[in-house]
């Protein structure tokens, strides 16, 4: 399966919807797409992952990454997810703590 990516604005927020699976194959694409975003000074992101079907540790390393380059801009890095299977791997990696993440993109939107 391919990732797919949709970036869009969202108020003061930058959404990248992603699709599919996130892995050691098709993580590099997201990554090369937060860092492109953040040359282009898009500092609040929002990653929307109400779609993505399987995530591994090497996306999780690209969620961490963003999320130091960002901060490094006193940007931030918010997630949408609402999928117990992947809930569950933030949860046992202690990341459920270092990103704040949302049921759905408007209740992101609506806690800024």
């Amino acid at each position: 399966m391919d990732l797919s990516l949709d970036t869009r604005q969202a108020e003061d927020v930058t959404v990248v919807a992603v699709g599919g699976e996130i892995d050691v194959y098709t993580a590099p694409k997201l990554r090369d797409r937060i860092t492109e975003l953040i040359g282009e000074g898009h500092y609040h992101l929002l990653i929307d992952m109400e779609h993505v079907e399987f995530l591994d540790s090497t996306g999780l390393g690209v969620l961490v990454g963003g999320l130091k380059k960002v901060r490094a801009h006193d940007g931030s890095m918010e997630i949408v997810c609402n999928q117990d299977r992947l809930l569950k791997i933030f949860r046992i990696t202690g990341l459920a703590k270092v990103f704040t993440i949302h049921e759905s993109e408007s209740a992101a939107l609506s806690a800024r």
